[in-house]
This record gives C-alpha cells, sequence and structure tokens, in this order.
C-alpha cells in the first residue's frame, strides 16, 4: 500500500486492513466511473457505485487515458504515429467526448433526425464524464434551469424532487490546520450563539460578530452603483482584510465557505459574489438583495435569491447519461478507449460539407468520415485537434483553465457517531478536505462525503488551478485516503467513530481538470460587458462546432446540455 498504509498512522487508521471495494478514479472532468454506462438499465447514483462491494478496481482517467492527449500537446504523438488509416465508416455526427454535454448532443441530434448514423468517441474506458461525480445528484433549483435543461428532463420522463437533506453546513471544524485548538462548532443557530465557542483571538470573535450582524457602511456616500463596482474590484478576503480591516483570525474563519462549491477559497471568490451569495459583512452597504448587480458571475446573477435551495435527480446527472443511451440504443455507437487526435474540414471551412475524425485504437491511428463533428471535450484540447481554426480562437479555447477538485466516497459500518454529535455536514477551515457530509441511501447504505478543492486560491483562480493541478498529480493516493480517514477520525471520533472498524470502502475520485472556469470580478475586466473569450472560443468552424461546459462557460449540468443543443443546432440547422 506504500509507506503511509505501513505507518504506524496508516495502521490506527484502518489502511493495512482489507476492505470491500478500493478504488481510485484518477481522473479529470470527462473521466471517472464505476461502469461503462452504454448498458441500458443500469440502475444507481455515483455514491451506490462506489461504494457497493466488489473487487479493487482502478479506472477514470489514467495515464493510458490521458497519455496520447498529453504527447498531442508536447509535439510527441505525430513523431510517432503513422498517418490514419481509414475504417470506411461514415457517420452523420460524430460527437468528441462521452460526458454529459456529449451524449446530449448525440441524443438531441437522433431526436432531430431519427434515422441518424451517430458515433461518440473517448478517451476514457467509461462514459458519464464529470455526471460521474458523486456530487451531481443534486441541481440548483428547478426555477434557474436553463430552457433546453427542463425540455429534456421533460422528454426523459425524469421528476426532480425537492432535496430535504442537501442544504448548507451545520457546523465548522475549526482544524488545527488553522487554529491552535481543534474544536468543532454547531453553526446550526443565530452567530451570536456559537461565535464565542471559536478558538480564535478575541478581537476576531468581535470582528466577526460585527460582520454577521452587519458592519458600518464601508463605502459612504457613494451610490449604490459605485460600491457594487467597488466590490467588483476587490476579493472578498481583501474585502474583509483592507476594506473591513478585520482580525486574521476572522478572514480565516471564513476562508473556506466557497470552496466545496466553486473549487476556491475567498482569496479567489470576488467581493461582488460573496455579496450575492449571502456571506457576512455587507449589511451596512444598504445594496438592494432583491436583484444582482451587473459585475455578479453569471451563475450567481442567476441562482440569485435561491440560495440553499436544491434540487434532488433520481440517479443523479448520471442517471440522465444512462437514459440518454439507453434511449439511443443501437442509433449512436459509443466508441471508449479511443482518443481523438485530429479533427479536419474536408475542405475550406466555409464550403466544407464534411468531415474527417482521427483517433487512436491503441495500435494505430485510424479515421472515419462525418457529415458533422460537435467537440464535447475540454476547450484546452481543442487546438491540439484542429491545429488550422484561426489564431483568435486557439487563443480563447486555450484560456480556458479548469479547476482541480477532488470527492472521496467513504462507506461507513453506520452513520451513529454522526448523529452522536449531532452534526451531518461540515465545513473545515484549513485542513485538505475543505467540506464532510454523511450521506444515507436508500436501504441502510450510509456513506461519507467528501470534498477538496486544491487551487492554490493566492494564486488567482487561473495560476492558482494550474498550481494546485500540478500538485494534485503529484499526491499519491495513500495520501488523499489517509487524510480521509484521519479527518473523518477527528471530526467523529468523540462520537464513537473507529476508522479501523467503521470504514468498509474508499473510493477517491481525482479530477485534474474539474469545474469548467466562470467570468466573475475582479479577474475577468471583460466581464460583463464582453466580449468574452468564450465567444470566441465557441464558434462554428466548417463542419465542426463546439460543446460542454466550458463553452458556456459553467461547471452545471444545464449548462452542459444547452451547450449541446446549440452546437447541434448550429450543424443541423
Amino acid at each position: 500500500m506504500g509507506d503511509i498504509g505501513r505507518s504506524a498512522a496508516g495502521r490506527e487508521l484502518g489502511m493495512g486492513r482489507a476492505i470491500s471495494r478500493r478504488d481510485f478514479f484518477d481522473g479529470v472532468a470527462v473521466a471517472a466511473g464505476a461502469a461503462a454506462l452504454a448498458v441500458p438499465g443500469q440502475a444507481g447514483t455515483a455514491y451506490a457505485a462506489a461504494a457497493a462491494p466488489g473487487a479493487a478496481a482502478f479506472r477514470g482517467g489514467t495515464s493510458q487515458a490521458l497519455s496520447v492527449l498529453h504527447a498531442l500537446r508536447d509535439g510527441r504523438f505525430w513523431q510517432h504515429a503513422d498517418p490514419p488509416v481509414p475504417t470506411g465508416e461514415t457517420y452523420d455526427l460524430v460527437v468528441v467526448g462521452a460526458g454529459l454535454s456529449g451524449v446530449s448532443a448525440a441524443h438531441e441530434w437522433l431526436r432531430r433526425h431519427p434515422g441518424a448514423r451517430v458515433l461518440i468517441l473517448d478517451n476514457h474506458d467509461t462514459a458519464g464524464g464529470h455526471a460521474q461525480r458523486p456530487g451531481s445528484g443534486t441541481t440548483p433549483a428547478p426555477a434557474t434551469w436553463t430552457t433546453e435543461f427542463g425540455e429534456l428532463l421533460d422528454r426523459l420522463g425524469v421528476a426532480a424532487a425537492p432535496c430535504q437533506e442537501c442544504g448548507a453546513d451545520d457546523s465548522v471544524m475549526c482544524d488545527r490546520e488553522t487554529f491552535p485548538v481543534e474544536t468543532l462548532v454547531s453553526t446550526d443557530a443565530p452567530a451570536e450563539g456559537w461565535i464565542g465557542r471559536l478558538p480564535v483571538a478575541d478581537a476576531a470573535r468581535e470582528d466577526l460578530l460585527r460582520l454577521y450582524a452587519g458592519p458600518p457602511d464601508p463605502f459612504p456616500g457613494l451610490a449604490a452603483e459605485d460600491k457594487q463596482e467597488r466590490l467588483a474590484g476587490l476579493t472578498y478576503s481583501r474585502y474583509l482584510l483592507e476594506t473591513l480591516r478585520v482580525h486574521p483570525d476572522a478572514e480565516r474563519f471564513v476562508r473556506t465557505m466557497p470552496s466545496a462549491a466553486w473549487g476556491y477559497d475567498t482569496r479567489a471568490l470576488g467581493a461582488v459574489d460573496a455579496w450575492g451569495l449571502g456571506y457576512p459583512g455587507f449589511a451596512g452597504l444598504g445594496l438592494d438583495v432583491g436583484k444582482p448587480s451587473r459585475y455578479n458571475a453569471p451563475t450567481v446573477a442567476k441562482e440569485w435569491g435561491t440560495t440553499g435551495r436544491v434540487a434532488h435527480l433520481p440517479g443523479g446527472v448520471h442517471g440522465l447519461v444512462r437514459a440518454m443511451l439507453a434511449e439511443m440504443g443501437g442509433r449512436a455507437r459509443l466508441r471508449l478507449s479511443s482518443p481523438v487526435v485530429s479533427v479536419r474540414n474536408d475542405g475550406p471551412p466555409e464550403t466544407a460539407t464534411a468531415a474527417t475524425v482521427g483517433y487512436f485504437d491503441g495500435h494505430e491511428v485510424r479515421s472515419v468520415g462525418a457529415g458533422a463533428v460537435v467537440l464535447a471535450c475540454w476547450h484546452a484540447v481543442v487546438p491540439y485537434l484542429v491545429p488550422d481554426l484561426p489564431g483568435d480562437q486557439r487563443e480563447a479555447l486555450s484560456a480556458a483553465v479548469k479547476t482541480p477538485l477532488v470527492e472521496a466516497v467513504v462507506r461507513l459500518r453506520n452513520g451513529d457517531a454522526w448523529g452522536r454529535l449531532g452534526v451531518a455536514r461540515t465545513r473545515w477551515t484549513g485542513a485538505y478536505w475543505c467540506m464532510s457530509e454523511l450521506v444515507r441511501h436508500a436501504g441502510d447504505g450510509v456513506t461519507a462525503r467528501l470534498v477538496s478543492a486544491p487551487c492554490r486560491s493566492e494564486l488567482g483562480p487561473v495560476e492558482g488551478a494550474a498550481e494546485g493541478r500540478r500538485a494534485l498529480l503529484r499526491t499519491p493516493y495513500e495520501a488523499l485516503e489517509f487524510g480521509a480517514r484521519d479527518q473523518l477520525a477527528r471530526l467523529l471520533g468523540a462520537g464513537g467513530f473507529d476508522p479501523g472498524r467503521d470504514v468498509e470502502a474508499v473510493t477517491v475520485y481525482r479530477w485534474g481538470h474539474g469545474y469548467s472556469p466562470e467570468y466573475g470580478r475582479p479577474w475577468h475586466a471583460f466581464h460583463p460587458d464582453g466580449p468574452s473569450p468564450a465567444e470566441a472560443a465557441r464558434r462554428r468552424f466548417g463542419r465542426i462546432a463546439l460543446a460542454g461546459s466550458d463553452a458556456a462557460p459553467s461547471a452545471r449540468a444545464d449548462a452542459a446540455v444547452s451547450a449541446a443543443w446549440r452546437a447541434v443546432g448550429e450543424l443541423a440547422g
């Protein structure tokens, strides 16, 4: 198992004991899964699949799945590969990427053209993409969905229900990575009732009480629009430290508030979005909370007034992918472990009526003909697949830097310790896993879900994501498993939890390229007036159109579906 697993600390946390399932989904946003989704009728959610007893496995975005793309990026692939060998196959549509957006594109194309021939290619050995993420079973309130997403659910007969167990954090672990004395504090009450129990400096307690009660207006005399513009030029951390001049302990206490949902902390989150999300410290500004600011990030503006309201999708977003594949049946061929390496228009893009797609089948590069192509993959990959794109479009595509994300699902013997402590969802202030929650399943299944946001937020969302991804890919599985077990032991030990006895399985989902980037202040000066890089990036190029959540850009499932339908509309007319 490695040095950690053999250490005394590892043995104490149960890492030396055989467990029923111990998977490492070493992947990216279009990776990870327990089984290929092409099997109609396969039930369950990502939670259940990850935690079900079975043989250990190593699946997802492994080095085998990513090595070809890395070779393309580094200019090595075509130095060794022979020219493509035509298969003789021709399809009306070829989709690159078998995630939610790619499968949605294929599904919508076949709805418009029932007799069409469709091929879906993906470099991983399983379909489903980011929909396999354990946290993909919930969506924002239905009132915020795109029209396309709502229509897709209606056609599939999927009804979302309010999620009663998917609320806000009910506790905070002021962990030893941040504060001198590790303390679990229930926050399921007015702030004045629990701030006194925080292990912070007295001045920080006073500042936190002031933040939650509403500090005086730091911008007196300014009009509302001017106040919002001031907020747009600051991160939330800078607003707290420089504008409100709170004690550093107070800033450290709130720092991880956005981490699980956004993939970075308050050092990268804009102050204007922190205001929109209802974070403390803004009441004194006197701003109208009934409507968003023009400077808010698109998702914050779209979900205005619905913070904390979420819906549960039966089977999760993963279930939507499975349902679409089952409905398409043999009309859409799914070819996995087939990384695409070349996409070309057959002739000048202005007049092309067809395209050619080359993919590596593990032995040689093969090519198929396509009447149209939808690229539902990371935008950063596209310039290597379509090298004759215009320069401004290549630059815009390369600007889509995804935020890394890690999730762990730990199957537990029971959830008794959580009940004894009276907590269900805990935010951590500085430990590796920034959020942990109890998830109960139909029947007796109980799992813990943990989320980590490796982004180096102090560097900003772009440079921080790149640096965090590099560090993540150097982190061994044993370290991630050890951290998950250790934090559960620290959180639940007082409730009688013993990781050596109570942990039955550990599954880690790792995505170096996780959340799609979203535009927001203070990092993107072009927002909201534009033009944005995504507008140039998603331009149709002959018989090639671009989908995927990067095209929105947004990490929401409905955005991925809408991007797919838009791409199909551009090609199908």
